[in-house]
């Protein structure tokens, strides 16, 4: 049995940033499916929000915050978001980020979508990706131990509190148990269970089911962000920064259409209202060639994209062919972001005694019904930072170890026989990856941008048969080294189950707001549903409640950009 005082489950900027803020007052460990400067966080490209400059204010990016969220953000929270963020970036810099720089010294920023000044701080188009091996480093200098390839398998929970973690190590095709006294979960997105999605394969949901499986409740899942441009056919993200640098996004008549949509913003519109507006270009017949909206950078100049994208110009000419100096690039709208994910406080903490969350995993809703970019990795160092301190705090105080797991471990241990076997042979045909590809069909055509009640019933139909299907099927490898037939088992089971909850959860919010449009219900409807969705584990799948949102200071009126 492994022991250590916290877990950190998750390497990418969240997960780092907590372990290095609790590194040196307890014994902290960070357990990661990828080497952690592999994890998501590191395609990120955009920057990171906070108000730098003498002519921005913490209470414009609060404001834009709450009403880029549709208004359903928990203001407290968005507060809490924006005001440490100067601090910080500032810390940050302090490690040894390498940021942008104005030519008179500054940290560089630049407009992304829903912002009200250019607050974004970046490094060139590669933000994510910088600072994640910064935090990597300062891991490795305060001697955070490290294990890569090991996989979270089941939350340990004696009597409503965590007392270890049942983990499987892909190098040696063994389970461990690890014993400690409070978990951090900063396992990431879903973006795997879409067809079309411009996340890592690794982001399967793995906490967000871990948890909810484990008690744990999630919150305001049907809000699933599609970003507006990727390269057509390929799910390859070109950032928020193209068009915060001055791209234009044109149709098959040369028409910049954001003039119909969005008139004062433009291009530099909310991710919502962007993706709605290019789908429905399409769908009216403006699309170019039907299928996808051009975006034209070629105006910036050659000198300009080397130096702000020169990741955007490498990822167009690599996966299209298109030099974007010189041409403009074809893109489409892809799922991007979980604006819901497992419920948290202030402080990070669930409703589970010593399980945190923080980053896209967590929902303490900064972003409400949509996310606006830039806002995203700044909640991965704000709330990986408190989520740090908070463990801190909560390991001093309880010096006495939670008891030993018992029945819990005896569950897991039976749960995780139970992915080996032969497979039914009611249908020998049916494989795993079948279901999986099935799966991302259903939530990519009938859970997508625009829903309506009879596709979200026939995606739940759906989704109900390939869970019955998944549940016959088995693992014929048992205990080898790197067994990625086992892995692929595990994750689908997780997407399946996630895919369910946001399903059934957007079946039910009968309005539009933000990231969730209902065509059969296209006004947004604050009398019945100003509040979040909260999801828990019943004995039959499930079940759903409301919380209401904190206001504190902005009352709801209609968004308009």
């Amino acid at each position: 049995m492994i022991t250590h005082d916290v877990v950190v489950v998750g390497g990418g900027l969240a997960g780092l940033m907590a372990a290095t803020t609790a590194a040196g007052s307890v014994d902290v460990a960070v357990l990661s499916k990828l080497y952690p400067t592999r994890s998501h966080s590191g395609a990120a490209q955009g920057g990171f929000n906070a108000a730098l400059s003498e002519d921005d204010s913490v209470e414009s990016h609060i404001f834009d915050t709450v009403k880029g969220s549709d208004y359903l953000g928990d203001q407290d929270a968005i507060e809490v978001l924006c005001s440490e963020g100067p601090e910080v970036i500032k810390e940050l810099e302090w490690a040894g980020v390498p940021w942008s720089r104005t030519e008179d010294g500054r940290v560089a920023q630049r407009s992304l979508g829903g912002a009200g000044f250019p607050r974004a701080c970046f490094a060139a188009d590669l933000s994510g990706h910088v600072v994640l091996h910064t935090l990597y480093e300062r891991a490795l200098k305060l001697g955070v131990k490290t294990y890569p390839e090991w996989y979270l398998v089941e939350l340990l929970v004696e009597n409503g509190r965590i007392s270890g973690l049942f983990v499987y190590d892909l190098a040696s095709g063994r389970t461990e148990i690890i014993r400690c006294k409070a978990v951090i979960l900063a396992t990431g997105g879903y973006g795997r269970a879409f067809a079309k999605t411009t996340n890592a394969f690794a982001n399967t949901g793995d906490g967000m089911t871990i948890a909810y499986r484990a008690g744990a409740r999630l919150a305001d899942m049907e809000f699933v962000q599609f970003h507006p441009t990727t390269l057509y056919g390929t799910n390859v993200l070109v950032s928020e920064a193209a068009r915060g640098e001055g791209g234009y996004l044109f149709n098959n008549r040369g028409e910049r259409f954001m003039d119909r949509y969005a008139p004062r913003k433009m291009e530099l519109a909310p991710r919502d209202v962007v993706s709605r507006a290019i789908f429905n270009e399409i769908k009216e017949g403006r699309g170019v060639e039907g299928k996808y909206v051009n975006l034209d950078l070629t105006h910036l100049g050659e000198a300009k994209i080397k130096e702000r994208l020169p990741q955007v110009r490498d990822l167009a000419c690599r996966y299209t062919g298109i030099d974007p100096v010189e041409k403009p690039i074809p893109i489409e709208p892809a799922q991007h972001y979980s604006m819901g994910g497992i419920r948290t406080d202030l402080n990070c903490e669930t409703n589970i005694k010593g399980l945190l969350a923080a980053g896209e995993a967590a929902n303490v809703s900064v972003h409400g019904a949509n996310r606006l970019g830039g806002n995203s990795l700044l909640e991965t160092v704000v709330f990986g930072r408190r989520a740090g301190r908070r463990v801190v705090e909560m390991v001093s105080k309880e010096t006495a170890w939670p008891e030993l797991p018992g029945e819990s471990l005896e569950r897991a241990e039976e749960n995780w026989k139970n992915n080996f076997g032969s497979n039914s042979p009611l249908d020998p045909r049916d494989n795993i990856f079948k279901i999986r590809r099935e799966m991302n069909r259903t939530m990519t055509e009938y859970v997508g941008v625009f829903r309506t009640e009879s596709e979200l019933k026939q995606a739940v139909d759906i989704l109900a048969g390939l869970k019955e299907r998944y549940s016959t099927l088995k693992v014929s490898r048992k205990e080898e080294p790197f067994n990625y037939e086992l892995i692929e088992h595990i994750e689908v089971g997780y997407l399946l189950d996630l895919s369910e909850i946001i399903a059934l959860a957007a079946l039910r919010r009968t309005e539009s707001r933000g990231a969730h449009y209902r065509t059969d219900f296209p006004q947004r409807n604050d009398q019945d549903w100003l509040n979040h969705t909260i999801i828990w584990r019943g004995e039959k799948g499930p079940e759903f409640g409301k919380e209401p949102v904190s206001i504190t200071k902005y009352q709801p009126v209609e968004r308009g950009y």
